[in-house]
């Protein structure tokens, strides 16, 4: 079994189709299909459910996958650790939480970028479970997600504390009547909207509606101009406050802190770049 082999297995399984991964890994697409019937023959087992859907994993491809993820990082990782043995360099995956990227890495980012001006930093925004998702999957090296969390492969710390507040267009109402209007918010993974439900359910309000948005400008946009109210960091919206395009209304205590935790997993391979982005980011005034 080759690593070729396995980085076209997975291919394969994250995209669910044979097209699919052969644009993704610039290859011709009878070539992914050779390839991965001729690691099933290798191996003697199905590792795909043909379907007019595209590919879905057997069990021993599901077990295969968590194997080939584990391999393959590790490969990725030993390639960095020559190449960027002692000085910050090459790349560092990082997720993050919309709010989070807003509020709180522009500042951290640029700092660290003009310190170890080598290192390829990318960031892409997700809730927190699709996050935590592709940091198990080794497509992160770290990610910025809302806690509490409690997982067997993952180390964590608290990176900022921040305060929710409801946010709506300026009116004269109090926290019960606004919580009845539309809710603004993310897809269904969002911590915000998971809070809200329980606060509503605490206050026996039952949702007048949920929309869904897919950015954090349109949300706000969308409070400012009186379509509904929405659950967000009292820093992000301070600014919006001040010129009077909204109002914020403080929570009720169990409903008000929240923590934002970087993640990453126990086994990742410590390389300088991540080591020194910790330490960066641990660094009194690094995000100030």
């Amino acid at each position: 079994m080759e690593s070729g082999d396995l980085r076209i297995f997975q291919a394969v399984a994250r995209e669910g189709s044979i097209t699919k991964a052969a644009q993704a890994l610039n290859y011709v697409q009878s070539n992914v299909t050779n390839r991965v019937q001729q690691l099933e023959a290798e191996l003697e087992i199905q590792l795909f459910y043909r379907t007019n859907r595209g590919m879905k994993l057997t069990a021993s491809g599901q077990n295969l996958l968590e194997y080939a993820d584990k391999i393959l990082y590790l490969l990725d990782e030993a390639v960095k650790s020559t190449q960027h043995a002692e000085h910050p360099a090459g790349p560092l995956r990082l997720g993050a939480l919309e709010t989070t990227s807003a509020i709180h890495l522009p500042q951290l980012m640029a700092g660290y970028h003009k310190k170890f001006p080598e290192v390829k930093l990318s960031l892409i925004t997700g809730d927190t479970h699709a996050l935590l998702q592709k940091v198990l999957h080794y497509e992160l090296d770290g990610a910025f997600i809302y806690g509490p969390l409690a997982h067997p492969d993952i180390e964590q710390f608290t990176a900022f504390e921040e305060e929710l507040v409801l946010v709506s267009e300026p009116c004269e109402s109090n926290l019960k009547e606004l919580l009845a209007r539309p809710l603004l918010f993310f897809g269904a993974g969002c911590s915000h909207r998971a809070r809200t439900e329980r606060l509503l359910l605490e206050e026996g309000i039952t949702p007048n509606h949920i929309m869904e948005f897919g950015t954090l400008e349109s949300i706000l946009g969308g409070v400012s101009a009186g379509l509904g109210v929405s659950l967000l960091p009292k820093s992000l919206v301070a600014g919006r406050e001040s010129t009077g395009e909204i109002c914020s209304y403080r929570l009720p205590e169990p409903y008000r802190e929240v923590n934002v935790l970087f993640v990453y997993r126990r086994d990742l391979f410590m390389t300088n770049t991540f080591r020194t982005f910790i330490d960066f980011m641990k660094a009194p005034g690094s995000s100030t």
